[in-house]
């Protein structure tokens, strides 16, 4: 399994960890990570850990995004992002020692025409060569609103979309495999009870701390964390996405148990983009989802 991750609003990461968040208060921070991000990178980051083959591509400029190719190489994940003019934002996450975690979220460069007509081009290139595709995050200013489905369409091979908002509701609208919206989400994209009435072949859909439920053509199941989880829940969604990917060929309630398990090892990990592998060899079997009979 081959996988290509697209993070079209890539962003450098900032972590800061405090005793408590106290809005107006000055805050000594206890230690600081500056690493690659943005929801695709996160999945990359995840897949190349559990050993499957895995490109990061999207859109990187300025500072920042020589900082985060830099930071891809370090750590060993393949990457082939594509140049932009714009500076790649940044985001800052604020974790207390109770596990709360607080996100501030730049809104990232605008790309031009131009560059999206040329990093068109290199996504069909590095496409033909993976099994399946990733899609991930909110997109920067500049592209239009139904890029993600364009990006669908300009492939053969199965997509996974995670999106939100109108991106979520037109990406989905090209029939991308699988979606993972959390709940939220799934209700701002669309009116309907159904996720698949998007226009997916399958959804996975999160409720949080309550757990996953995965909406396919074979029926519906639903799972939950084997205990209550804390910890940093950023990226937890993101390592649900590498959880599909990983078990692509396994059974849809194998695939949503490894989804579910992967996600509460992510919370428990201190960084997007990690996990905590021990508790995942440990609790991976023991989740077994439930088959929801509707009427």
């Amino acid at each position: 399994m081959r996988a290509l991750t697209v993070t079209l609003n890539a962003a450098l990461d900032v972590t800061y960890r405090v005793g408590a968040l106290r809005p107006g208060a000055t805050h000594r921070v206890t230690d600081v990570a500056v690493r690659a991000g943005g929801k695709g990178v996160n999945v990359a980051r995840v897949l190349h850990a559990l050993g499957v083959p895995v490109l990061a591509t999207g859109l990187a400029g300025g500072g920042a995004g020589v900082a985060l190719r830099d930071d891809l190489v370090l750590s060993g994940v393949p990457q082939a992002m594509f140049p932009i003019a714009g500076e790649t934002r940044r985001t800052v996450t604020v974790v207390a020692e109770s596990g709360q975690a607080t996100l501030f979220a730049e809104p990232g460069p605008s790309v031009t025409s131009g560059e999206w007509a040329e990093f068109l081009g290199h996504y069909r290139e590095l496409a033909v060569v993976a099994d399946v595709v990733v899609l991930s995050g909110s997109l920067p200013k500049g592209l239009p609103v139904d890029a993600y489905a364009t990006l669908v369409r300009t492939t053969s091979v199965p997509v996974v979309l995670d999106a939100d908002g109108p991106a979520l509701a037109a990406g989905a609208s090209a029939g991308p495999a699988v979606i993972t919206p959390n709940r939220g989400e799934l209700t701002a994209a669309s009116e309907k009870d159904d996720p698949l009435a998007l226009g997916a072949v399958a959804a996975l859909v999160s409720d949080g701390a309550q757990g996953m439920t995965a909406y396919t053509s074979e029926g519906v199941w639903t799972a939950a964390p084997p205990e209550v989880i804390t910890g940093n829940p950023t990226g937890a969604g993101d390592a649900a996405v590498a959880a599909l990917v990983a078990s692509w060929n396994l059974p849809w309630p194998r695939r949503l148990a490894e989804a579910v398990a992967l996600s509460a090892a992510a919370v428990r990990a201190p960084l997007a983009g990690d996990f905590d592998r021990a508790f995942y060899d440990q609790h991976r079997a023991d989740i077994t989802p439930r088959k929801v009979h509707e009427d």
